[in-house]
């Protein structure tokens, strides 16, 4: 290997072919990608935001998520030195989002040796992409590095800080090493004229566990040595004390971890050196844009503000005077948007409770900026089009991505307007337990949302209210379960297999209707025996042949597509709130059945109904049969009528 000064030497006497005058984000992510693609990386492809092979996360959180398998290990096919631009969704961060540095999506620009170069390499091709491609003044960069850990044998991580004071005298600066161990003794003491900074394992460790002590044994570890950008002394907010790195007074920045895998821990507790050491680097693509143009706020970057710039032009207001509002739309809709080119939907459960709650929130924020009608549609365009050149998916599927947002938006908007209303209602006596679910059971209004809105009005919220709603949420699964009176069955009888095929494809073709003949379609009149389906709707003339050709030929490839049919029982107003198509009005109950017909973006019916149905349509297809519509007249005045029936072919 070269001597630390022959490194240094090859390494800054490079040509700089990659600088690039005001680089913007984009740029940054291109020229980092070349940048290790010409030191022998494999570029590969983002992975998707939900993986579809780890059920321990709900997102893909970091670059290193997709890749843990190859730095515990297994070989990777593209080899052992890998670059890529990896995006990230943290639903953690989602109430912090608002400020100038939080973001629930990201983009980590990652590198990977396994195996190969280690710390030297790592330090000195980072520090050099940063100053001699990005151009960011090198007196402005901050780092930190391990302490060490006595107790269990773990040396202070010296390798790195001399490293770091080579690259540093590169460029004339003379970088002092002080050692703060925790952040509680930085905030007191402060920076003492450093650079380079040792902190303990709460900073500048790195293990699927957490700290040394939780580092699980038989995995692999080591120190890491993070990178920060300084805003100056300005942006420092003296609450936080003293100013220094791994601070939040605001005047630093953290843009990139360096993470040395050169330890693993035994039976005993202990650490042994990992025969082959890896390294893992993550830097925030937005952060680094933003150190870039010199701004703490990322929300300015070219990926973003364009966004800001859209929202302003909506709504007539500035960023400067409606800053936290514009952030976390801009957010949320480009996390919403990313979620939605990775297959994901919004729906009540796991990630697809994460997608909606970070659509409702872009809506009620919509309203802080007077923005009280569907904007969706103006918002995702802009997204698409700034991510279309680097993320294909994204301009290929434009089109299906704003449809699946715009629905959402529809849909919950008329309970947005209903939920505040109720909820101003509680601004002088508080809310309990027991009034967010009345909030959530009667008007749609999601608890979190509540209880998110009520403390941004000030509104008294009772420290119990958890504990007592979901002691209402219990009673209320309980009376669904057990109690008759006031649920909605339907009025069929038949309950046989050919009566759930003919119910289940009566299910079928309302939904075809309302997409052939138009979104106005409601449902007057039903019935079905064993020979037949009968449906009565409202349109205005006869539907020609064509449509009826149509409508066939729909229904029947819907049946072919095999879709799973399933129910939930909901409150009333829920239901309706979340989408169901129901006709008739005050005959329901309390709660309804609502039969879904599809899922995800293949969902085609959202309809109440009491059953029967097959279990998926399939079935509907069994002995060879389709859908073929026998006629189709008037029923009385404004009302037609459809007859069908399920045949083989060949049969009368």
């Amino acid at each position: 290997m070269a001597s630390s000064a022959l490194a240094a030497v090859l390494l800054f006497s490079l040509p700089f072919c990659y600088n690039i005058t005001d680089m913007n984000t984009q740029q940054i992510r291109q020229a980092y990608l070349q940048f290790f693609a010409d030191r022998g990386h494999h570029i590969i492809t983002r992975a998707p935001l939900v993986l579809q092979n780890d059920p321990t996360t709900l997102f893909t959180g970091s670059g290193m998520q997709p890749l843990l398998p190859y730095l515990l290990g297994q070989d990777h096919p593209h080899g052992t030195r890998l670059v890529d631009s990896q995006t990230c969704l943290r639903a953690q961060d989602i109430e912090d989002v608002g400020d100038n540095r939080h973001t629930t999506f990201f983009e980590m620009l990652g590198n990977w040796s396994m195996g190969e170069y280690f710390k030297r390499q790592q330090i000195e091709w980072f520090f050099h992409f940063l100053t001699d491609v990005v151009g960011l003044d090198p007196h402005k960069i901050y780092v930190s590095c391990f302490i060490g850990d006595e107790a269990h044998g773990i040396p202070r991580d010296d390798e790195a800080a001399t490293i770091w004071q080579e690259v540093f005298a590169s460029k004339g600066i003379d970088a002092k090493i002080v050692t703060l161990g925790t952040a509680a003794y930085g905030d007191e003491h402060g920076m003492q004229g450093g650079r380079i900074f040792f902190y303990d394992d709460k900073e500048n460790w790195w293990s699927r566990g957490g700290g040394i002590s939780e580092t699980p044994i038989g995995d692999p570890c080591g120190p890491d040595s993070e990178v920060f950008y300084d805003f100056g002394e300005q942006h420092h907010d003296p609450s936080f004390g003293q100013a220094h790195p791994a601070s939040d007074s605001g005047r630093f920045m953290e843009i990139g971890n360096q993470v040395f895998m050169q330890y693993r821990r035994r039976e005993d507790g202990g650490f042994e050196p990992l025969a082959r050491k890896n390294v893992d680097f993550g830097g925030g693509l937005e952060r680094i844009a933003a150190a870039a143009i010199d701004s703490p706020d990322v929300f300015k970057i070219s990926l973003l503000w364009p966004i800001i710039e859209r929202l302003e032009h909506l709504s007539g207001k500035h960023y400067a005077s409606h800053t936290a509002s514009m952030r976390v739309i801009a957010d949320h809709l480009r996390a919403a948007t990313f979620l939605a080119v990775d297959g994901c939907v919004p729906s009540n459960k796991e990630q697809g409770y994460v997608m909606r709650r970070l659509l409702r929130r872009a809506i009620r924020f919509a309203f802080e900026l007077g923005i009280e009608q569907n904007f969706f549609e103006q918002i995702v365009p802009v997204i698409a089009d700034l991510y279309a050149q680097d993320y294909p998916e994204l301009g290929e599927n434009r089109e299906a991505i704003i449809a699946v947002l715009a629905k959402e938006e529809k849909v919950f908007r008329q309970t947005l307007r209903k939920g505040l209303k109720q909820l101003a209602k509680f601004a002088d006596n508080g809310l309990t337990g027991a009034e967010l679910f009345t909030l959530y059971d009667t008007y749609g209004f999601p608890v979190e949302l509540s209880t998110e809105e009520a403390y941004r009005q000030g509104i008294d919220v009772s420290p119990e209210w958890r504990k007592e709603f979901d002691e209402h949420m219990a009673e209320q699964r309980r009376r669904s379960q057990t109690a008759a009176k006031g649920t909605f069955k339907g009025g069929l009888g038949g309950t046989s297999f050919i009566h759930k095929q003919y119910h289940t494809a009566t299910h079928l073709m309302y939904a075809v209707l309302r997409q052939v003949l138009g979104q106005h379609v409601t449902q007057h009149g039903s019935n079905i025996t064993e020979e037949r389906l009968r449906f009565d709707f409202n349109n205005d003339g006869k539907v020609s042949r064509e449509q009826l050709d149509e409508i066939e030929r729909l229904v029947n490839e819907w049946i072919a597509a095999d879709l799973p049919v399933s129910y939930q029982e909901y409150p009333t107003e829920q239901a309706f709130a979340q989408g169901a198509v129901g006709a008739f009005g005050d005959k329901y109950g309390q709660t309804v059945k609502v039969y879904q017909i599809g899922t995800g973006d293949q969902r085609i019916s959202f309809e109440i109904c009491g059953g029967p149905h097959v279990e998926h349509t399939g079935q509907l297809a069994e002995g060879g049969k389709r859908f073929v519509i026998t006629k189709e007249e008037s029923s009385s005045a404004g009302i037609r009528r459809i007859k069908a029936v399920l045949r083989a072919a060949g049969s009368p």
